[in-house]
């Protein structure tokens, strides 16, 4: 998904950032990290081979950095020269799949009489650039993705918008039942943020050193492989700030050895693995020195909130790391390179507590208006992790989508604290045979803070009014969670429909009921059969939902016990229903509209006049996604999310487990949206179910 880059330029040019998750329950674009088989054991042979280079600057390019995949080699990169190229489809497939989705947009006949005209004639008028494409794709671009240059570049590192809300994705896990029930002398959080970084050792081994296996999908053998090039952007990555167009910075594991944590807002760095093997230390002394942050940022001297200025929007991000550097010289380059260079960033916030998935889920997504200066946005991963034990998961969208992440995330919520100790005392390490906490834990911009408060710098400003435009951005948000009990997936199938496009459905009757109308509407599908691919979007709106919903109507009817009517729901449901599966089938094998379309539009040179479709304005509120979804279903996620995609839309991720849903909507503040989409989500799918109920029960012969 273009976030709100290409989303919103496609919204305007074509989303987690920020947000698409490249997820969808379809059986060959699977939605879930269980959904996506490993091709052999995982074990590491601690071969961590020195890089070319120390550090590699991106900028966008997959290509430029490919070299890395043959040089660290091994299972993860073994497939990589034999993966598919992304397919350009035909313009006649491509206008036959699109007319339906639009069409029942139209707010006139005449709009639809036009844009029926505009499409039979695009063939025509688009065959030159059409040549282009193709030319493009077995030229330039013959040893990659045709479209992922752009898409890396026009959809995200050229995005001026502010990376939280806008790019950032979270996950939030489910809680830890084997962390102490008794007080100890370090919080929950710091247990918690323990655990995970000694299994984020143990993965990032596995993915440095290449021996981690390829992901694969399919039901039968051979499995699909699927593309690892996001996996060089993972770990011990940052985005840099640039004006016009940001780069992405991934550094040599076997130099870095050590994890970035943030606290109170100040900014440490210790070594959590061992220097070379990248073996992960013994559990006992990430604590000691985890705890060694806490007590620096509670105890230490005042620090500048240099955490809000990644949260700006990018030029200003770029302003104040050129001032960083001004008034810092070598010193401040010096931090903010170890900064950059971290395996990941554990966010410890000791100051907050959630109880509920809506509290965990903000805190998660942004910081909120209480933590967001205890991020550093441009880390590749944080985790995060509160004072009573509550953690989560956010995401850099640029480089990297959202399925690697979540095998990293399933591989460290797989064993809880309890487990992660028994294997680290199992080790028989010597704790004192490591330098103490004292020694290790450094606070990275100590060195040049007396400079960025100097009567010169402009940093204590800069500082003051990113945080300003933070708070604003985050006031002018809302989310809702809804944890909808009712079903899942089980009842779902046992109903004959697939649970991802059931669950569309409702979707779909619930924003048309809050708005009156339906909405153009995104479910990011993954495409990472082909080498360098991303997304592709499946579109949910077509005139089998059209009729769906429309039948429903804008509220219930309760006329379900009426056969005739109830089967002509049904009937209608379960064609909506079939039309969505097939859709996503195609936009699996790269044979959606968007991305070709896209391509098309890009292939235009300055100077030329577009195809009138380009400008038709049913075509642009088509690709308007005032609902953009996306499905994941992890069953130790207990929510996740992100932000909308344009102004008068909602962002609506979902997981659909066995028996619940859960959904994590997101919208303005002025629209007053999240809390009523959640009651006109509990209210469809309870509807749907009763259709459902009524058909199969039997006759009453009273």
């Amino acid at each position: 998904m273009l976030r709100q880059g290409i989303l919103r330029t496609s919204c305007n040019l074509a989303a987690n950032s920020t947000k698409k998750l490249s997820h969808s329950s379809s059986p060959s674009s699977p939605s879930s990290s269980l959904s996506i088989l490993r091709t052999m054991s995982a074990t590491s042979n601690n071969n961590f081979k020195p890089w070319p280079k120390p550090v590699v600057e991106s900028h966008g390019d997959y290509r430029a950095e490919a070299y890395l995949e043959d040089h660290i080699g091994g299972k993860l990169y073994s497939k990589q020269h034999s993966l598919p190229r992304l397919p350009i489809p035909a313009i006649a497939d491509t206008i036959s799949k699109l007319l339906p989705t639009a069409l029942p947009l139209a707010e006139s006949d005449e709009e639809k009489k036009s844009y029926i005209k505009a499409c039979e004639d695009f063939e025509e008028q688009a065959g030159e650039l059409q040549k282009r494409l193709v030319e493009r794709k077995e030229g330039d671009m013959k040893d990659s993705s045709w479209l992922q240059y752009w898409w890396n570049t026009l959809g995200y590192l050229q995005v001026r918008d502010p990376s939280p809300v806008n790019v950032s994705y979270f996950f939030h896990f489910s809680d830890d039942g084997t962390l102490p029930q008794a007080p100890t002398d370090k919080s929950l959080g710091v247990l918690r943020a323990a655990s995970l970084l000694y299994s984020t050792a143990q993965f990032r081994q596995l993915v440095a050193s290449g021996d981690l296996p390829y992901d694969a999908i399919g039901r039968k053998e051979p499995k699909t492989p699927l593309c690892s090039a996001a996996y060089k952007y993972m770990f011990n990555a940052c985005r840099v700030p640039r004006k016009v167009e940001d780069t992405y910075r991934i550094y040599d594991p076997s130099l870095n050895s050590h994890v970035i944590v943030a606290c109170g807002g100040k900014f440490y760095s210790f070594d959590f693995v061992e220097k070379g093997s990248g073996e992960p230390l013994p559990l006992e002394v990430i604590e000691e020195r985890l705890q060694k942050c806490v007590e620096e940022s509670k105890n230490g001297p005042p620090s500048p909130m240099l955490g809000y200025l990644t949260s700006d929007d990018r030029d200003k991000c770029a302003e104040a790391r050129e001032e960083l550097l001004r008034v810092g010289g070598t010193k401040m380059e010096e931090a903010l390179n170890v900064l950059e260079s971290g395996a990941v960033m554990i966010c410890l916030d000791e100051n907050e507590e959630p109880v509920s998935k809506k509290q965990s889920s903000e805190i998660f997504w942004t910081g909120g208006l209480s933590s967001g200066h205890n991020r550093w946005f441009d880390k590749s991963i944080q985790l995060i992790c509160t004072n009573n034990g509550k953690a989560g998961m956010n995401g850099e969208h640029s480089m990297m989508d959202g399925m690697p992440v979540v095998g990293y995330c399933d591989y460290i919520t797989k064993t809880p604290y309890g487990g992660v100790a028994t294997q680290s005392s199992g080790r028989g390490l010597n704790v004192k045979g490591y330098e103490s906490a004292d020694q290790n834990v450094t606070d990275i911009f100590a060195d040049c803070a007396a400079e960025l408060t100097s009567s010169g710098s402009h940093v204590t400003a800069q500082i003051d009014q990113s945080k300003s435009n933070f708070d604003s951005l985050i006031s002018a948000h809302e989310m809702q969670t809804q944890s909808f009990q009712g079903y899942g997936s089980s009842a779902i199938k046992k109903m004959g429909y697939s649970p991802d496009a059931y669950v569309q459905m409702a979707m779909q009757l619930a924003t048309y009921r809050l708005w009156g109308e339906q909405g153009g509407t995104y479910e990011a599908t993954q495409v990472r059969p082909f080498l360098h691919g991303r997304t592709e979007t499946t579109r949910t709106v077509s005139p089998a939902s059209e009729a769906f919903i429309k039948t429903m109507g804008l509220r219930p009817k309760r006329d379900e016990t009426d056969p005739s009517k109830r089967t002509e729901k049904m009937e209608q449901l379960r064609e909506a229903v079939d039309s969505h599966a097939k859709y996503i089938g195609s936009a699996a094998k790269a044979m959606g509209v968007d991305r070709h379309l896209l391509g098309l539009a890009l292939s235009v040179k300055d100077g030329e006049t577009a195809p009138p479709l380009f400008s038709h304005p049913l075509h642009g509120r088509s690709k308007t996604w005032r609902v953009s979804t996306s499905h994941l279903t992890h069953p130790r996620f207990d929510s996740w999310g992100y932000g909308e995609v344009t102004p008068n839309g909602v962002g609506l991720a979902y997981s659909i487990h066995p028996d619940s849903c859960m959904f994590c909507i997101t919208a303005l503040r002025e629209h007053d949206w999240p809390e009523r989409l959640s009651h006109l989500l509990e209210e469809a799918l309870l509807e749907m179910q009763t259709l459902n109920v009524l058909d199969k029960a039997p006759t009453s012969r009273l």
